[in-house]
């Protein structure tokens, strides 16, 4: 039987074995390891947004509606959650490398068939697949990086994965335009299969098994997802998930209803909201950029908590501004600005935490981690839509009312005081 809560003494021990495992990477090794896994978990990203600007060129081209259009992309969200509780767990029984293969395998795969798919069904059919094996990349990279480091080397590197989700978003429509500037929507999928063929060579070379078969659960696959539902029923590792997929909700929120905010209420144009988009980007990658250098000095809960207040400040500066001020390009920059660099310090504080806290299972963690994480991101994107587009209090408020639940889960499921999660002191 698994045992996901293991007495205090076996965890120090657990721990200890670990950080002496003689299979840690050497400084080289490292870089190029947390190198690959960032570019995997920068799949996702890049897979979900990059075909957004040929939206219309793809309806026109397939004969599809522009809501079966947008089908196809929540299609691919509800993919990277069943993909992500899947594989997370079942690689804690079979190991990281072959279901990161496979995975990968299935992602260049899956790309081609949206590439050549004759019609809307088809194309969302392939991108929920497409979803759920680049999910591999995504839930394994974190398991990975909590099989092979320990310390405070972990919460480092779970910064890196998070400034990776940071930018991508980013990145991914402007390079889905300069494809289409040359091609069609069609090419935007051709590239992403030739990214990940790129990467399974690079997993192939750069990735070895990090989890040997001593270290596996055993029991098989129902066991695996036993020690799922273990995890589900830890309070405090819970709280961490919660709060992270509540502070995903507000993120979601807030890139699926900027472009209308800024465009359509202020007049900016594409070009110029690309900017702006930029910019509150760019606060996310300060804040991990902080959160990296403070992490070896400071409680990693003391962090989280910094990083749910901050985002709590700019989403309630956002709210008073709207309902006293009005409407101000200005103001509602610099309130989103101060809520993504918030966001920044959430997302690795809850990733260290909550994947040091469910190390004796890590890919069902990660699974948990990363899947409550897409699964509220994708509930809370089209909300903003439902209470119209004449004011930007509706993304306002819905942003405030998911960070204020975030908020809840820390205080009345984390307990931060508690300091639970914590790293050791030496890795």
């Amino acid at each position: 039987m698994v045992m996901v809560s293991p007495s205090p003494s076996r965890s120090a021990a657990v721990g200890a074995s670990a950080a002496a495992d003689s299979t840690a990477p050497s400084r080289r090794a490292a870089v190029a390891l947390v190198a690959v896994l960032a570019a995997l978990t920068a799949v996702a990203p890049l897979a979900t947004d990059m075909y957004v600007p040929g939206f219309p060129a793809l309806g026109h081209t397939l004969g599809a509606s522009s809501s079966a259009v947008q089908l196809t992309m929540t299609a691919f969200l509800a993919g990277l959650v069943v993909g992500q509780l899947l594989i997370g767990p079942l690689s804690d029984g079979l190991g990281r490398r072959r279901l990161l293969l496979a995975g990968t395998a299935g992602f260049v795969f899956f790309s081609l068939v949206c590439a050549v798919a004759p019609n809307i069904g088809v194309l969302t059919g392939g991108r929920f697949l497409q979803g759920v094996t680049g999910a591999a990349g995504m839930v394994l990279a974190r398991a990975v990086l909590t099989d092979r480091f320990h310390g405070p080397e972990l919460p480092r590197y779970f910064a890196v994965l998070s400034q990776i989700m940071g930018v991508a978003p980013v990145a991914a429509p402007v390079l889905g335009g300069a494809i289409l500037a040359l091609s069609t929507w069609r090419a935007v999928f051709v590239v992403l299969s030739v990214m990940g063929g790129l990467l399974l060579l690079a997993v192939l070379r750069k990735v070895p098994e990090s989890l040997p078969p001593e270290r596996r659960h055993t029991g098989g696959i129902a066991s695996t997802f036993r020690a799922m539902g273990a995890l589900l029923g830890r309070r405090t590792f819970m709280g961490y998930v919660l709060v992270l997929a509540f502070i995903s909700a507000a993120l979601f929120t807030y890139i699926s209803g900027s472009s209308f905010v800024f465009e359509n209420l202020h007049g900016v144009s594409a070009t110029t909201y690309s900017l702006i988009f930029a910019t509150i980007a760019f606060a996310m990658l300060i804040a991990g950029a902080a959160f990296s250098r403070l992490a070896g000095r400071t409680r990693l809960n003391n962090l989280l908590v910094a990083g749910v207040g901050i985002a709590a400040v700019g989403a309630l500066l956002q709210v008073l501004l709207v309902l006293t001020v009005g409407e101000t390009l200005a103001g509602t920059w610099i309130s989103l600005f101060v809520t993504a660099g918030g966001i920044g310090m959430v997302f690795p504080s809850t990733m260290s935490i909550g994947q040091t806290l469910g190390r004796s299972a890590p890919g069902a963690a990660s699974a948990l981690l990363g899947g409550l994480q897409f699964l509220f991101g994708a509930l809370a994107a089209p909300l903003v839509g439902l209470f119209g587009e004449d004011s930007s209090l509706p993304m306002a408020v819905i942003m405030l009312i998911a960070v204020a639940a975030a908020g809840v889960a820390l205080v009345g499921l984390a307990r931060p005081w508690e300091g639970r999660g914590e790293p050791a002191a030496t890795a």
